[in-house]
């Protein structure tokens, strides 16, 4: 496994969604989330993480919260590969399967999981974290009625495919077709932020390959997420902070403050400190990305931190980045 990374980072993201329903709350018949007492819409960490993991399993890394399995599988095999399980769960047991699971899995190196179920292999406190998104504006989710031009009908007796072919027949050609609902946010440019722990990166082993797989995961996951119901939803823009020391000349101090920060989080990701976004036209709801005008001031940021802007993956940008050139 790669050398874990050696700075910490932080990361400002902007994605949107058009004629869409980004994340849908179960309690709420599916609805769009939404502050109650603001209005603006919301889309959950967990939300954004499936996304990332969907894409990072497409490009190929393996990963541990897949759909429709049973997660103390990968558990118990881990068990069976760093010596067979008795059983018994002892310390060095459990610290082995650990291991072995965060030198296996993606997501276990970048976010962490509990994975004290089954034959347990303790817990992982993942290194990268992501709030819930949030709206720039307030959104106005609207519901409208939907027609399907056939039933799903459990028949009655029907053992054959002709006694299904027969029930079709008996029926008024309306009871053939059913009503549905279908929620959407006409528009909404949504910001998340990210932080990026070099500390908790040391027990995971998550490296600068991860990093580099995290953020083109950010930038394209969308690209493979299309379904009727989320619209056009796009990574709009994301800013990557990298912390690298304020003295040059002591490298010992550069190294413990790469580690551990040069300035605190809300420094670099709060609007109006480093990064701006307005509204161009106030006295109309906005309707696509180009209503707002989005801009970072590099000469705003803190002593010892360096930025990256993409608003498309760049692999070959992100690689000079990375070994210290200009962005």
């Amino acid at each position: 496994m790669s050398q874990p990374i050696q700075n910490r980072y932080e990361f400002l993201l902007f994605f949107d969604v058009q004629d869409g329903n980004p994340n849908g709350d179960p309690d709420s018949g599916n609805a769009p989330r939404v502050d109650p007492e603001d209005g603006h819409g919301l889309v959950s960490d967990v939300a954004l993480k499936r996304r990332i993991r969907n894409y990072a399993q497409a490009a190929g890394a393996s990963i541990f919260v897949q759909h429709g399995t049973n997660l103390n599988r990968p558990i118990f095999e881990a068990h069976e590969k760093t010596g067979g399980f008795t059983g018994t769960k002892t310390k060095d047991k459990v610290e082995a399967a650990r291991r072995w699971m965060c030198e296996q899995f993606f997501d276990v190196r970048t976010f962490g999981a509990v994975m004290s179920t089954g034959a347990n292999a303790g817990q992982v406190r993942g290194p990268v974290q992501i709030t819930f998104a949030r709206s720039l504006d307030p959104i106005f989710p609207a519901e409208f009625s939907i027609t399907r031009g056939a039933v799903a009908e459990d028949v009655k007796n029907a053992k054959t495919l002709e006694d299904y072919l027969k029930w079709e027949k008996e029926q008024p050609e309306d009871k053939l077709r059913t009503m549905g609902r279908k929620s959407q946010v006409s528009y909404g440019l949504y910001q998340a932020k990210g932080f990026v722990s070099a500390h908790l990166a040391q027990g995971t082993g998550f490296s600068e390959t991860d990093l580099k797989l995290l953020v083109e995961a950010l930038l394209n996951m969308f690209e493979h997420d299309r379904s009727a119901s989320k619209g056009h939803m796009a990574t709009r823009r994301l800013y990557l902070f990298q912390h690298v020391g304020t003295d040059p000349h002591n490298a010992e101090q550069s190294k413990r403050q790469a580690m551990l920060g040069c300035a605190p989080a809300h420094r670099l990701l709060d609007l109006g400190q480093v990064v701006s976004v307005r509204l161009l036209d106030e006295s109309k709801p906005p309707r696509r990305f180009a209503d707002y005008e989005v801009k970072a001031d590099p000469t705003r940021l803190p002593r010892g931190v360096r930025m990256l802007e993409l608003d498309v993956w760049d692999e070959a940008r992100f690689d000079r980045w990375m070994g210290g050139a200009d962005a």
